[in-house]
């Protein structure tokens, strides 16, 4: 799954093209790299975010083309 459709689904971030943004302005990295919107991402990979003032760090534990509300916080685990 794109990196940027993974942060839509899962609600990280509400719109993909703000997702699309991030990723393409170097505010997303995986396993410690730089990314691009099109980077595909697996379980096990730890996401950090740069939004604003909040640095955000998380793992993929699930991933799901589609997920409800109540769903989408199952798709990652936040750490520290």
């Amino acid at each position: 799954m794109r990196i940027d459709k993974f942060l839509k689904v899962s609600r990280i971030i509400k719109r993909r093209s703000v997702a699309n943004e991030a990723c393409d302005s170097g505010l997303v990295t995986v396993n410690g790299k730089t990314v691009k919107a099109g980077y595909a991402v697996k379980v096990g990979d730890i996401l950090e975010l740069r939004l604003g003032q909040k640095n955000i760090r998380v793992e993929i534990t699930e991933l799901r083309e589609n997920a409800g509300k109540a769903d989408a916080s199952a798709m990652y685990r936040e750490l520290g």
